[in-house]
């Protein structure tokens, strides 16, 4: 039997062979489907296991993915001039990670996944709010055109869903989470700023999870452990996407998101997306895109 280095060497050496471009397609692609079938997993765990429990036991798996480079960069690099900005970006995460899975237990998959692409929307407003950044006309289009994108999910004259509120509340956290994020990475270290999200989300989310606590069984541990890997790597496949590629190249990749989430939504749970659910989520990415592609011709 060939050794695994002796197999994995020459496709590393392809793979890095490979345009930046293409790399960064690839790398976001999988992490839409690994975001998806999380999301699958997040969902089936919610039929017996609170939303709470789950976001606190995600939360865990982060702590114990980013505790080894600390050690391995240094006790000194968890020194910080801002503690408090970390502390509000920890609770704004957790707040979105328990919105989030709230949503995707309470909504179809695809719906979820759709009113979290309206992040992007919030952080043009609380980035010209908090950071101080210009509101350009076509940051101003484009936000317009997204929620009028999300007007049209919501269909307001029908009675709005309280789970699309909770989704929605959830892209806000998550954007000020990033917002947060902007103003730290000026002067901290990714490897401190990580740290002390998993710290803090860590011990934010077990305040609601353990009056609420459910032992899970066999098959329900096995999914906690699944969904906290297919977290992880997700995050991990968003971040070298990045690196790899310009945000304009990949962005349209990011949202095929939406095509595995209706798929596997329809295959698992039997839901069908609504043509306001398509419509509404056509409009908020085009907005997205219009968005990123604006962005970049300034920076050009």
């Amino acid at each position: 039997m060939r050794p695994v280095a002796a197999i994995l060497l020459p496709l590393n050496a392809r793979w890095n062979a490979l345009p930046g471009q293409l790399r960064g397609a690839i790398l976001i692609t999988l992490s839409g489907v690994f975001g998806t079938v999380m999301s699958v997993v997040i969902k089936l765990l919610g039929s017996r296991i609170p939303t709470a429990e789950v976001a606190f036991i995600r939360s865990v798996f982060a702590f114990m993915w980013i505790a080894p480079f600390v050690f391995a960069a240094g006790l000194a690099v968890l020194r910080t001039a801002y503690p408090w900005w970390h502390v509000i970006r920890g609770v704004a995460g957790s707040l979105s990670l328990l919105g989030s899975y709230y949503a995707l237990i309470h909504l179809p998959i695809a719906d979820a996944t759709a009113y979290g692409f309206t992040r992007a929307l919030f952080l043009v407003v609380l980035a010209a709010l908090l950071l101080g950044e210009p509101f350009r006309t076509s940051r101003i289009v484009a936000t317009v055109l997204g929620f009028g994108g999300t007007l049209i999910m919501l269909r307001p004259h029908g009675g709005i869903e309280f789970a699309a509120l909770i989704a929605l509340g959830a892209a806000l956290s998550t954007a000020f989470s990033v917002t947060s994020i902007k103003k730290l990475m000026r002067t901290e270290a990714p490897v401190t700023v990580i740290f002390y999200f998993s710290l803090t989300s860590m011990v934010f989310t077990a305040i609601p999870a353990i009056p609420v606590w459910v032992m899970p069984h066999g098959d329900e541990i096995l999914l906690l452990v699944v969904a906290g890997a297919l977290g992880t790597a997700n995050q991990a496949l968003i971040v070298r996407a990045y690196r790899s590629a310009d945000a304009t190249v990949i962005a349209p990749f990011e949202y095929l998101q939406l095509l595995w989430a209706a798929g596997l939504g329809f295959l698992i749970f039997s839901d069908v997306p609504g043509i306001y659910t398509w419509l509404g989520a056509a409009v908020i990415v085009a907005a997205n895109l219009m968005l990123t592609y604006w962005e970049r011709r300034r920076k050009v």
